[in-house]
């Protein structure tokens, strides 16, 4: 014990700095890469929520592999104690660019190869038995400089930790991903971390090091930080390479609005296609049979205010004002940047008929389920046009408890319509829809409609897209009182896909599949994962 307690301060006194210095320069340290670490678990759950879907799922992966490897991590470090300062100097360096490339590489797999699944749960591995090393080395490195209880020591490391991970948290959705946007703020994030870990070994430990090891050191960081930030230079030319890969090379329009990405493809209305996050919304050539089926059934009444959620696009808004008693349209979308694009651009402002330009129409920008908690007003149609219930960020808003908020905006006689996804590719999310709105009080009326016969846009979807046409659109008419009769209103302008007769097959063919005992969907018991 007199030997090793001697060792501790002769190597105490070969740093620069005094103990207590030292101390808090470790503790810094340990703070930087808590934060570095957070940002990269953060960023992958978040790209891999925007390129495969279900968040979930996603943030359930990433977490759950990267605590799993985090363990093995601080196993194996166990070996590089001896050497704890070019140990931790390295790590942090392979860290820095393991993390900070790990964007790029995730959306290249996408966009080149379509599947991110294997790349996300490689770098959620690497990168938690990365982090999982550091605890271990920088407990021996804070002994080194300033020997305490190792108690009292470890306080210390978590507690700065601790704080590291809050401002890592804090930081990535409120100032390096509006400010920078996920690739560049994941490089960003690398150099920052590379940074910290060279800094506190070259300089705290330099003369604990060899100059072999010294100069080993000083080349992997600058090496790192000058790849991290040729790939920040070079970033801009990647993304346009990666979406043309993506979407095609006819991309016009590629905007960030702050809540999601919206690109548009296409020279003209008649080629046409809207993507949001990635998901193909619209596509020119066939759009009129989703929003016709959509909107003309639920017309069929009184209808001189409607009330649209979501459908940012104005499409469903352009069937509704070519009812000509309609008095007044109230379009309430969560993103503002969708309804600027379809009120400004040339092509979707062409393809909705200028629906934001009539005096009719109100737009609002809100959350649909929040907005609906306060609404006062009353409505004789509710259209839902929202995004799929397939996507964990939407399962609210084919919840009972939105669906009873729902009911209560109805005016007498009212009626609501929802699109509840492909009812043939996926029947149990279609059904679950149908129960959930049952489960609130509502009286239902299911149909489908098929979209054999169109054709298909290119990009991420392509193949979702063709599944959706081939075997049809699920939607579910109801109203509060009855369930409201599927037909068209005597003064129903002249449709392109949609008749009384096909209305009448679509209903038929819809409860022909109607399964029995499915329960509805709720806030604190989402089931639309059931199905996928």
């Amino acid at each position: 014990m007199i030997d090793q307690q001697v060792s501790l301060r002769g190597g105490a006194a070969h740093l620069p700095v005094r103990p207590r210095t030292g101390r808090w320069f470790v503790l810094s340290a340990v703070f930087v890469c808590a934060a570095c670490g957070l940002v990269y678990e953060l960023e992958l759950v978040a790209l891999a929520s925007y390129l495969i879907g279900d968040s979930v799922t996603q943030a359930s992966v990433v977490l759950s592999v990267m605590v799993f490897a985090m363990g093995v991590g601080s196993l194996l470090a166990k070996r590089l104690r001896s050497r704890a300062a070019v140990g931790f100097g390295l790590i942090e360096a392979l860290l820095a660019l393991v993390g900070g490339s790990s964007a790029v590489v995730l959306y290249a797999t996408f966009a080149w190869f379509g599947e991110s699944r294997y790349a996300l749960v490689g770098f959620s591995l690497a990168i938690g038995i990365l982090i999982g090393a550091e605890i271990p080395l920088l407990m021996t490195l804070i002994q080194r400089v300033d020997r305490q209880d190792a108690g009292g020591a470890v306080a210390d490391l978590f507690a700065a930790d601790y704080v590291g991970a809050l401002v890592g948290g804090l930081a990535f959705p409120f100032l390096l991903l509006p400010m920078l946007g996920q690739l560049t703020g994941a490089l960003f994030t690398g150099a920052v971390n590379a940074a910290a870990g060279g800094a506190l070994v070259l300089w705290v430990f330099r003369r604990d090091l060899p100059p072999r090891s010294r100069w080993l050191l000083l080349v992997v960081n600058v090496a790192v930080i000058a790849l991290l930030a040729v790939a920040t230079v070079l970033v801009d030319d990647f993304e346009r390479a990666a979406r043309r890969a993506v979407y095609g090379g006819g991309v016009r329009v590629a905007v960030q609005t702050g809540l999601q990405e919206v690109v548009l493809t296409g020279t003209g209305r008649g080629s046409l296609s809207l993507y949001l996050d990635g998901r193909l919304r619209v596509s020119a050539r066939d759009e009129y049979r989703y929003h016709e089926a959509l909107v003309h059934p639920a017309m069929d009444g009184p209808r001189a205010r409607v009330l649209i959620l979501g459908g940012g696009d104005g499409l469903a808004a352009r069937e509704v004002l070519r009812h000509p008693n309609v008095r007044g349209v109230t379009v309430v979308e969560l993103d503002p940047g969708l309804t600027r694009l379809a009120r400004t651009d040339r092509a979707l402002s062409a393809l909705n008929r200028h629906a934001y330009r009539d005096a009719r129409l109100t737009a609002v920008d809100a959350d649909a389920f929040t907005w609906l908690r306060t609404a006062r007003d009353r409505y004789d149609v509710v259209i839902c046009d929202l995004p799929d219930p397939g996507i964990s960020a939407s399962t609210k808003l084919y919840s009972a408890e939105f669906y009873g908020l729902v009911a209560e905006v109805l005016a007498p006689g009212g009626r609501v319509v929802v699109h509840g996804g492909p009812s043939v590719s996926r029947p149990r999310t279609y059904w679950t829809v149908e129960a959930s709105m049952r489960a609130a009080g509502l009286h239902t009326r299911p149909y489908r409609i098929s979209g054999r016969g169109t054709d298909f846009a290119a990009g991420p979807d392509r193949a979702t897209h063709r599944a959706q046409a081939e075997h049809g659109w699920g939607f579910v008419l109801a109203g509060a009182e009855r369930a409201p009769a599927l037909r068209l209103a005597p003064s129903a302008p002249r449709l392109r896909s949609l008749t009384e007769r096909s209305l009448e097959r679509a209903g038929r063919d819809a409860e022909d599949a109607r399964p029995r005992g499915l329960p509805p969907s709720t806030l604190v018991h989402p089931r639309y994962w059931e199905d996928r």
